[in-house]
């Protein structure tokens, strides 16, 4: 069985109109709703075995954020420049390059590749995934190579806006 979650970036602030999109960092609800993500993920008993994040600003402060309430050491995480930007078939092939002794893996990564990709995994329709929203999928196969929502199961689907 291989577990993936899939991770929007929390809010990020338009604050600093000299920065470039990929340096935007997160504005204060999004300083907020990461750690609590991380908070419910905990409560679901959720470990990772690799954090995978998108090389943007706003994607590293969030997966950092949840991966220490989660008890995942962020100086283990690893930044893919490919995640931001992506495509949908891009995400799959950085899925895919997840070595095999992995079986729970987050990806942390914008809109709208993101949703589109939860939709191309799941077996369950996933409606536009909000920042900070996390879908959660379980594959029954034993290599990435293999996922598809032929094998997957919608574990769940939760953002902030539930706990608020």
């Amino acid at each position: 069985m291989k577990k993936l979650y899939i991770l929007r970036h929390a809010k990020s602030s338009w604050e600093f109109e000299e920065l470039s999109d990929h340096d935007r960092p997160l504005n204060k609800r999004g300083r907020e709703d990461a750690p609590l993500m991380g908070e419910e993920l905990a409560s679901r008993n959720v470990k990772i075995d690799l954090l995978i994040s998108s090389s943007a600003v706003r994607a590293i402060s969030t997966a950092t954020l949840v991966a220490k309430e989660i008890g995942y050491e962020p100086d283990d995480m690893v930044i893919d420049n490919r995640i931001y930007g992506a495509e949908k078939k891009v995400l799959l092939e950085v899925v895919q390059e997840a070595p095999a002794d992995v079986d729970a893996l987050m990806i942390v990564g914008h809109n709208e590749a993101l949703s589109e990709f939860a939709n191309m995994l799941s077996p369950d329709l996933i409606s536009r995934i909000p920042t900070a929203g996390v879908v959660a999928l379980e594959f029954d196969c034993e290599s990435w190579y293999d996922i598809s929502s032929k094998n997957a199961k919608l574990l769940f689907f939760d953002f902030p806006k539930n706990y608020k």
